[in-house]
């Protein structure tokens, strides 16, 4: 079994929830999925919000709707930052709106988010995405050590994890089967973040 892990998961995947969360089910790992935004934020996003706190709680309010529905089918929940000992999904609400630890900017989504939660347990972080990984000139980047500019994870994620050392892997949760084979151990194709030791 992998050591515990924060799982964020993308508001892309929101047609394949049921498979990951059968996935995670099946692992009876320790971790704590963050929930993406999904259409929920995309609503928010269409709304063109001027004032950028109203947008920042309305965007995580988003996130936890997608954690209830994603909780819908078969996981528990929590509003604590902690390890779980089987697979529940984090309702970020209460303990943003208490910490407010991240700026208040559409440079911050939930990928962010998910490496802040991951920071506060010292545990790494898997962004589910529907992507194979981070690319840079049309080319799939197998690790990233230093600052660059990716359009799969938002503007802040990189400079977050690798400031705070939080390794970082990102996944195509699309690809049955590939979440299982990261949490079982195995390697995995996909992006890892991380900084040179």
């Amino acid at each position: 079994m992998h050591a515990p892990v924060v799982v964020k998961v993308g508001g892309s995947l929101i047609d394949v929830v049921p498979a990951i969360v059968t996935e995670l089910v099946r692992s009876a790992g320790r971790v704590l999925v963050v929930p993406g935004g999904g259409p929920f934020a995309d609503l928010v996003r269409s709304l063109n919000v001027e004032d950028d706190d109203a947008a920042h709680w309305m965007a995580i309010a988003a996130m936890e709707q997608y954690g209830w529905y994603i909780a819908a089918h078969g996981l528990a929940t929590t509003d604590q930052a902690l390890v779980p000992q089987s697979p529940a999904v984090f309702l970020p609400c209460r303990l943003m709106h208490d910490r407010d630890p991240l700026p208040h900017s559409w440079d911050v989504t939930s990928d962010t988010i998910g490496a802040y939660v991951a920071k506060e347990l010292g545990v790494e972080l898997v962004l589910l995405k529907s992507i194979d990984g981070c690319t840079c000139g049309g080319k799939l980047l197998e690790r990233i050590d230093e600052p660059v500019a990716c359009d799969e994870v938002d503007p802040m994620l990189i400079r977050f994890v690798l400031g705070n050392r939080v390794r970082t892997t990102v996944l195509n949760g699309r690809r049955r089967g590939l979440l299982a084979t990261y949490l079982d151990g195995r390697p995995c194709r996909g992006t890892i973040i991380e900084p040179q030791f």
